[in-house]
Order: C-alpha cells, then sequence, then structure tokens
C-alpha cells in the first residue's frame, strides 16, 4: 500500500498552505522567539527525524502523519535556509546553488537505485526515505529562492510571489499540453510551490516598512494550521471512505 498523499488539487492546495506554515513558523521559532537560526535549525531537524521515523514505521499511509513530516520538512527548511544565508554569510545566491545540489544529488542517487523517481508508488523503506530527504531539500531551496527573489532582486514579497505564481502556471501548461515528463514536472511544481509559500508567509508577516502586512507571526501561523486542519479533516474523510471501500473490495 502506498505511503504517500496522492497528488491530487487538494495536496498541492495543502502543500501551498503547509510552506506557508513552514515560512511563518520557522520565523516564530527563530526571531519571534529570538531562539535564533542555529538552534532553531537543530530542534526543527530533530522534529523532522522523529516525524520521519514515525511515517518510515507506518504500515500504511496517515494523512495527519504525512502532513506533520511536511511541516517539519518546511519549518527546518526555512530555519536552515535562513542559517546558511544570514549566519553563515554565505547570501541567498550560493545558499541557494549549494541546496540545489544537493536536490539534484538526492534525486540523482534515487534514479540511480532505485531507477525511477515516480512519486505515486511509494512502498519500500529505501524510496521513501529518498522521497523525504528531496522533500527537504526542495522546500530548503524554494526558501532560498524566495528569500533571494523577495531580497536580493528587489522584487518584494508581492511581486515575488506574482513572479512565482507565473512560473507555477506555466509549469500546470506545461502539465497540460507538452509530453514533459510528469514526474519532472511534479519536481518542478514542488520547488515553486515552496517560495510561493515563503513569499506569501513574508508578505504577511513582514512589517508595512519591508512591504509586508504586518500581520505577525502568531496569528498568520495560528489561521494558517486551521486552514490546513480542515483541509486535513476533509480530505482525510474521503480517504477513509476510499480505504474503507478498497477493503471490502
Amino acid at each position: 500500500m502506498d505511503k504517500v498523499a496522492k497528488v491530487t488539487l487538494a495536496f498541492w492546495l495543502m502543500k501551498i498552505c503547509a510552506t506557508t506554515v513552514g515560512e511563518t513558523g520557522g520565523d516564530l521559532v527563530s526571531m519571534t522567539l529570538k531562539v535564533g537560526y542555529a538552534v532553531s535549525s537543530l530542534i526543527l531537524l530533530a522534529f523532522f527525524v522523529i516525524t520521519l521515523v514515525m511515517q518510515l514505521r507506518a504500515k500504511r499511509f496517515h494523512p495527519a502523519l504525512y502532513w506533520l513530516v511536511i511541516l517539519s520538512t518546511s519549518t527546518a527548511g526555512t530555519t536552515l535556509s535562513d542559517f546558511m544565508d544570514r549566519s553563515l554569510g554565505l547570501g541567498y545566491a550560493t545558499g541557494a546553488t549549494i541546496i540545489a545540489c544537493v536536490l539534484i544529488a538526492v534525486l540523482t542517487a534515487w534514479r540511480l537505485t532505485y531507477g525511477s523517481l515516480k512519486v505515486d508508488h511509494i512502498r519500500e523503506p529505501g524510496v521513501e526515505t529518498f522521497y523525504w530527504l528531496a522533500i527537504l531539500a526542495s522546500n530548503t531551496l524554494g526558501t532560498a529562492l524566495g528569500d533571494f527573489l523577495a531580497d536580493t532582486s528587489g522584487l518584494g514579497y508581492l511581486w515575488s510571489n506574482v513572479l512565482i505564481s507565473g512560473g507555477i502556471a506555466l509549469t500546470i501548461l506545461a502539465w497540460k499540453f507538452t509530453p514533459i515528463s510528469t514526474t519532472v514536472l511534479f519536481w518542478i511544481a514542488f520547488v515553486l510551490t515552496r517560495p510561493f509559500g515563503a513569499t506569501m508567509g513574508d508578505l504577511l508577516t513582514k512589517s508595512h516598512a519591508k512591504g509586508g502586512l504586518d500581520l505577525g507571526t502568531i496569528g498568520s501561523t495560528a489561521a494558517l494550521l486551521g486552514l490546513l486542519v480542515v483541509l486535513l479533516i476533509a480530505t482525510t474523510a474521503d480517504y477513509r471512505k476510499w480505504f474503507t471501500g478498497a477493503r471490502a473490495a
């Protein structure tokens, strides 16, 4: 039985919501609570490892657990990227390049080991481990890309979000009208939805002086988590109907 969520419209809506929570939640821990990027990264990476072990040990797909791991990769990706870019002084462009190389290395090792990068049938522990490492790397890369566009390029949060939305739209058109591999397009979309969430999170939480709406990290994170929970409940109900029907058959 597959261990991961099926790629549907609901999946992408929840992914965007989770990545936005990852941005606001990561900033909440590192900045609002003044824990710092390094310590926050260690804490959130430990949280990722714990949730990953739980996910790998599960015998079947559990929606709440799956999205908890997604959240852990998103929040850890936020603080990891900020640590590399700001604490280590690498800058957004250099940080994004390094993380992109890590993602390519993970995907290459996955492809060479198992012969495929398809995400529609994830069952073996080894394949699932590569899947989650790729997700962690892609979420970290997406954070760096979002910060680069919003800060270094001078576009700001709103126009960066508009630009990334255009990239996502082009990916959808490529999926609909071209023979490009759906697996390739999946990972492109997965990376792009992360900076979309990152710039959206910054737009919601940053001060007016920085071009944001100044809604704060606590309120924004709570509201987005509430939305994610609503979507999770709705999709879990659908999954239970399918799972019950499959067992009865």
